[in-house]
């Protein structure tokens, strides 16, 4: 990458809900990146609790005001739309050991494939490390408050 060009990076994921957890790592992020693309990415093997176009209002109203911050949605291959939109970089957020070792995997996989595209992976602070969209999402689908664990922004309600 020359340094002319412009940083562009990736955040994927099924963001099913968007997590607190998800909104610190783009905050953390936005001062190593020119732009941050947050891609909804279609998961053959998880089933959407709220629709593609619910996520993408959700994140937006999370972003909202903030240029460098943009979602879109993909199918196929993360590094393909890497490609598709000038990206550089894959930024993905790690919480446990097991995170890491999932992740390390994919992003040498990456790397095999589209050597021009590094993965840069932070790590969640503390109080972040507990929450993951999976456990959220079995709170909201059983009626409980699971307005701790999303962006302020977000009345989880709005987006059913």
């Amino acid at each position: 990458m020359k340094n002319t060009e412009k940083k562009i990076a990736v955040f994927p994921g099924s963001f099913d809900p968007f997590t607190r957890g998800h909104e610190s790592i783009v905050n953390r992020a936005l001062s190593l990146f020119d732009e941050i693309i947050i891609a909804i990415g279609a998961n053959a093997l998880k089933d959407g609790y709220f629709t593609l176009e619910n996520r993408k209002r959700m994140i937006r109203d999370v972003f909202k005001g903030i240029d460098m911050v943009r979602v879109s949605h993909y199918e196929g291959l993360t590094v393909d739309f890497c490609r598709k939109n000038n990206a550089s970089f894959l930024l993905r957020g790690i919480r446990t050991a097991a995170d890491f070792e999932y992740e390390r995997a994919i992003a040498q996989l990456n790397k095999a494939m589209a050597p021009e595209i590094e993965s840069v992976m932070l790590l969640t602070t503390p109080d972040m490390t507990p929450i993951n969209s999976t456990i959220v999402r079995d709170i909201i689908r059983n009626g409980g408050d699971a307005s701790k664990f999303v962006p302020s922004s977000i009345d989880i309600n709005n987006y059913r």
